[in-house]
C-alpha cells in the first residue's frame, strides 16, 4: 500500500479501560483515501473501541490509548478533541443511532452543519443532497425523530454526518436492529457516497456478509487483535471466514481461536 494515498494509520495501540482493562492488544489497520474498509467480528471484538480511539471519544468511556500512535494524513491524532477531529473531516456515527429525540429529522441534520463556516447557501446545498440520498428523510423532514423508524433514524444520524461535509465517516455498527431490506439500503447509500461523493468510511459491523458485499478492505478482529485482514473478495472466498462468519461451513469451532494456520487443531492467539 503506497503511503501517499493512506488517509489513517493505526499502529499497534493498545487501549485500556478504568485503567487496567485491556481492550485492544496491538491493533493496526490502514485505510486508503476512497475507500469502504470493515471492521468485522463478534461482540466484544473490539471494533467499537478501535473506531472511539479514532475519532477520540474513549475518554467518555474512561478508555485511553496507552500505546501506539493514530495518524491522519500522517499527522498524529491522538490529543485532538472531538471538535478538532471535525475540523479534520473525522465524524462517527455513533451505535444506536443517536437522534436528538424531541427533534424533527430536519432539526437533527441541521445539529451536523454547525461546524460549517461556508455559510448558508451551502449548508442548504448539502442538506438537498442529503435528501437526494435519503428520499424518505425528506418525507419525513418535519417529524419528530422519536416517532420515526429504526430505519429512518439510521438515515437520520448518517445525513447529519454528511452535513458536516466530512472526508472520513466513522461508521459502528449500521445494520443493528434493522430489517434486512433496510440494511441493504443503508449499505447502497454508503456505497454511493464512497463512489460519488468520495467519502471514506470505516465502518464496525458484525454483520460479515453484508458488509464484505460492499467494502474494499476488511480486518477480522477478536478478543482485541487483528487475526486476520484482506481484500474484501478475498476475505468472502477464505474457508475460515466462510466458516466463522458467514455461517458456511460444516464444522463446529466457533472462532479463530481455534485454527492454527498449520495445524487447525491449536490456538493461534494466547
Amino acid at each position: 500500500m503506497s503511503n501517499e494515498n493512506i488517509l489513517l494509520n493505526v499502529n499497534g495501540i493498545e487501549v485500556i479501560y478504568n485503567h487496567v482493562i485491556l481492550v485492544l492488544k496491538g491493533v493496526s489497520l490502514q485505510v486508503k483515501e476512497g475507500a469502504v474498509v470493515a471492521l468485522l467480528g463478534g461482540n466484544g471484538a473490539g471494533k467499537t473501541t478501535t473506531l472511539r480511539a479514532v475519532s477520540n471519544l474513549l475518554a467518555g468511556e474512561r478508555g485511553a490509548v496507552t500505546k501506539g500512535s493514530i495518524e491522519l494524513r500522517g499527522e498524529r491524532i491522538e490529543k485532538l478533541s472531538t471538535a478538532e477531529m471535525v475540523g479534520r473531516g473525522v465524524i462517527q456515527v455513533m451505535e444506536g443511532r443517536h437522534c436528538f429525540a424531541h427533534l424533527s429529522i430536519e432539526e437533527n441534520l441541521m445539529t451536523g452543519a454547525y461546524t460549517r463556516k461556508d455559510g448558508k447557501a451551502a449548508v442548504a446545498a448539502t442538506l438537498e443532497k442529503v435528501y437526494n440520498y435519503f428520499p424518505r428523510l425528506k418525507t419525513r423532514s418535519k417529524s419528530q425523530a422519536a416517532y420515526t423508524s429504526g430505519g429512518e433514524q439510521q438515515m437520520c444520524a448518517i445525513g447529519r454526518a454528511l452535513m458536516a461535509n466530512p472526508k472520513m465517516v466513522l461508521l459502528d455498527e449500521p445494520s443493528m436492529g434493522l430489517a434486512p431490506q433496510i440494511v441493504e439500503e443503508v449499505f447502497e447509500i454508503v456505497k454511493d457516497l464512497n463512489q460519488r461523493e468520495g467519502v471514506t468510511f470505516l465502518l464496525a459491523e458484525q454483520n460479515t456478509n453484508m458488509a464484505l458485499r460492499y467494502a474494499d478492505y476488511g480486518y477480522i478482529l477478536e478478543n482485541g487483535r487483528v487475526v486476520m485482514d484482506g481484500a474484501a473478495a478475498a476475505l468472502r472466498e477464505n474457508e475460515d471466514v466462510k466458516e466463522f462468519y458467514l455461517g458456511m461451513g460444516g464444522g463446529d469451532r466457533k472462532s479463530f481461536k481455534d485454527v492454527k494456520s498449520y495445524k487447525r487443531r491449536k490456538r493461534w492467539l494466547a
